[in-house]
């Protein structure tokens, strides 16, 4: 089974990209546009974790460039009735930490975002992704430190989330505010880091 692969883009497409090894044999590997998109241009060097699947007909190659992510993609495969496509897409829209923190608070609006899932089979997947999720093994480095602050004031920081929502900010451009917020100051309570990420906003756009 492959598991890892090095070598140069050949080629890629919205869909995955073919992997040159320096011996000379090329893989097509399936992976999410969120990966494709740090993927280096034709020629270039690139390191990918690899979930292999074999069918009865094909052999499959999945790519991530971190192995948390490929973690994540066999959790989610794991799950009945939720196959590598449909885990590709989920994990084209959200990170590993995103995802996790989307199933703690068993946000089924969000989740029903990617493309092919709707509210019914959001709910299915939570159900089970919940637990999961709980026992992959926490990120390094600096994505373990964004990932920190959700899992510390959890309560705190689902109001601050909860609160700038509701002032009509879209997620994606709070969350990273948030998340910035709360490992600057772990104690600050959700009115105070609402005030902070206000400010962010406002020091951002003028």
């Amino acid at each position: 089974m492959i598991g890892y692969l090095q070598g140069k883009v050949l080629s890629a497409t919205d869909k995955g990209l073919v992997v040159l090894t320096p011996g000379g044999v090329g893989y097509e590997v399936a992976a999410p546009t969120s990966v494709l998109a740090k993927v280096p241009g034709r020629g270039g060097d690139v390191e990918m974790y690899i979930h292999t699947q074999v069918a009865e007909k094909a052999i499959d190659l999945f790519g991530f460039l971190e192995a948390d992510d490929l973690e994540l993609f066999r959790t989610l495969i794991s799950i009945d009735k939720l196959g590598p496509k449909k885990a590709l897409a989920i994990l084209s829209m959200f990170d590993a930490e995103h995802l996790r923190e989307i199933a703690f608070r068993e946000d089924v609006t969000m989740l029903s975002t990617v493309p092919g899932i709707g509210p019914k089979s959001a709910k299915q997947i939570l159900w089970h992704l919940k637990d999961k999720v709980k026992k992959l093994s926490p990120t390094t480095g600096k994505r373990a430190s964004a990932a920190s602050a959700p899992q510390g004031p959890q309560g705190e920081y689902l109001d601050t989330l909860a609160g700038l929502k509701g002032l009509g900010y879209a997620e994606d451009e709070i969350r990273p505010m948030i998340l910035e917020t709360f490992e600057a100051e772990p104690d600050l309570d959700a009115a105070g880091a609402i005030r902070a990420v206000l400010k962010k906003i406002n020091a951002a756009r003028s």
